[in-house]
């Protein structure tokens, strides 16, 4: 009996089979390739193009360089233990149905929430990004006038965002190998105008503004005290959390937002063909091409204008931006080219965070801890309730909120979510040994054990204020989970169901001489 209440397991075997259900059957039609865009799709986007700058004028200087290779260090060790459950369970649901599998109802229902909050909100912020990287392009076409948004009733509807989302809505519900082939072009576009970057801005790099690499703690004024100080810098009494170490520190954990999409690589898995052998491929190749870009990006930026320039209150004021550093260098028109780019990259990311949002809420609702309605799949084999949840869902908030990217608050769930899965893999090691890999993890506990430090190690350098949403945010989960999702839960009634039958099962018959 695979546990009771809400701690009870769903067997990877269970798992698997639920995919063949009819009516809510996933088509596998995506390779190694298609996983691979997906994984540079989402990643090289809203963190790459505005991430960078910002990072290294408000929080890092120079050494933002260093907070990407943490970063990316503390991913690819978490990478490996998502290559590994994905091979395991091509199921679904990424960290949602690996947790199921090893860590009982309850967990997963708490991590498959946040990921709700995760990709709804940053595909939701991320939209409303790529509006004002719209409007910035009609204002150069049309002039001041042009806007992406109107008046409606006093109420301010942003119809940039709602046009972006209502048409990657429509390419997710006509199928994710459609969708892949338009990511293909859109990040091709993406992955030239950061070399363009990289080439280009080379031959503005001074070697004075690497100087000095760590700037000293205490610069950046009364920036990144109280509750917006990180974690860590309060639990061991630094007073500010912009630059110096505890800077370098807060850098990595911010910067960690631009990693995020191999983990929706796996939400594919039960998409993909030969998902033993492509998931694992799609998650470590599209994390290996991206951490190499980030790295040679932010020394060229951080390389090419002093980190104080870079700063969010720095003139002209406002958020910098990659195209930020090639204005202050009078080359505006490569910093035009660098818009464009934006506006196409923030594209894909909005598209692929909306397609892990979908597959996540499309697993929870075949296991019934949201309604089962939702897990229902069409002709193409898309779950279109789930879709079109998702985009009215993401459309609203987009239109008519004034949302940040509220990247911390991203990082610090999708971060818990990689501890869970890289405890996992010891668990499932442990009680399932007999389970076909296509892909395992090398140098088992080190590199799980590792990747759960690494990761929690990011999450105490998140400020306060991030701990204190996140928490009340995991509050409403349980909430939610004891009051619908543990007595709708379709394993709880197979359970009930399991039980009923043994209770009615006539015993042994005693017989005497």
């Amino acid at each position: 009996m695979p546990g009771t209440g809400m701690w009870r397991t769903k067997s990877v075997e269970q798992s698997i089979a639920d995919t063949d259900e009819p009516g809510t059957r996933l088509r596998r039609n995506l390779g190694a390739w298609d996983l691979t865009v997906f994984g540079v799709a989402v990643m090289i986007g809203a963190g790459i193009f505005t991430l960078t700058a910002r990072t290294a004028g408000d929080m890092s200087g120079p050494s933002v360089a260093l907070a990407f290779t943490f970063a990316g260090i503390a991913c690819g060790l978490a990478a490996l233990c998502y290559a590994e459950f994905a091979s395991t369970v091509p199921v679904a649901g990424s960290a949602y149905t690996f947790s199921y599998a090893t860590f009982g109802e309850f967990l997963a229902w708490i991590i498959g929430w946040d990921l709700i909050l995760e990709f709804s909100v940053a595909a939701a912020a991320v939209a409303k990004g790529w509006s004002v990287y719209l409007q910035d392009v009609l204002v150069a076409a049309f002039g001041e006038g042009a806007s992406t948004t109107v008046d409606i009733g006093g109420i301010s509807a942003d119809w940039g965002s709602l046009l972006l989302v209502g048409i990657l809505a429509g390419l997710l519900t006509a199928g994710t190998k459609l969708s892949s082939r338009f990511s293909i072009v859109i990040t091709a576009m993406k992955v030239v105008i950061i070399l363009f970057v990289i080439v280009l801005g080379i031959a503005y790099i001074s070697p004075d503004n690497y100087t000095p690499f760590i700037p000293p703690a205490g610069e950046g004024g009364e920036a990144g005290q109280g509750i917006e100080q990180s974690l860590f810098s309060v639990l061991v009494g630094g007073s500010t959390s912009v630059y110096g170490a505890f800077g370098l520190l807060a850098g990595a954990s911010l910067v960690f937002f631009a990693f995020i999409g191999f983990d929706i690589v796996a939400t594919t898995a039960e998409e993909t063909r030969n998902p033993q052998r492509n998931v694992p491929r799609g998650i470590l190749g599209s994390l290996a091409i991206v951490t190499v870009l980030y790295v040679a990006t932010s020394l060229v930026v951080s390389g090419m204008v002093p980190y104080t320039d870079l700063a969010t209150d720095a003139e002209p004021e406002g958020r910098k931006t990659l195209a930020t550093a090639f204005s202050l260098n009078g080359v505006d028109w490569a910093a035009n080219i660098i818009s464009v780019g934006a506006l196409a990259g923030l594209t894909t990311v909005v598209m692929v965070l909306m397609l892990g949002q979908q597959r996540v809420l499309f697993a929870m609702a075949r296991d019934g801890l949201v309604p089962r309605k939702l897990a229902k799949t069409g002709k193409r084999g898309t779950p279109v309730r789930v879709n079109i949840l998702v985009g009215i869902v993401v459309a609203i908030a987009a239109t008519f909120f004034e949302a940040d990217k509220l990247e911390e608050m991203v990082n610090v769930g999708t971060l818990f979510a990689f501890v869970l899965v890289s405890a996992g893999v010891l668990v499932l090691r442990k009680t399932r040994p007999d389970l076909p890999r296509g892909f395992r993890v090398p140098w088992v506990p080190v590199i799980p054990i590792l990747a759960i430090v690494a990761c929690v190690w990011l999450m105490l350098n998140l400020t306060v204020l991030t701990w204190v949403r996140f928490l009340a945010w995991m509050a409403l989960g349980v909430v939610v989970y004891f009051a619908y999702s543990k007595r709708h839960s379709l394993l709880g009634k197979r359970i009930k169901e399991q039980e009923k039958e043994q209770a009615e099962e006539p015993g042994p018959v005693s017989s005497s001489d």
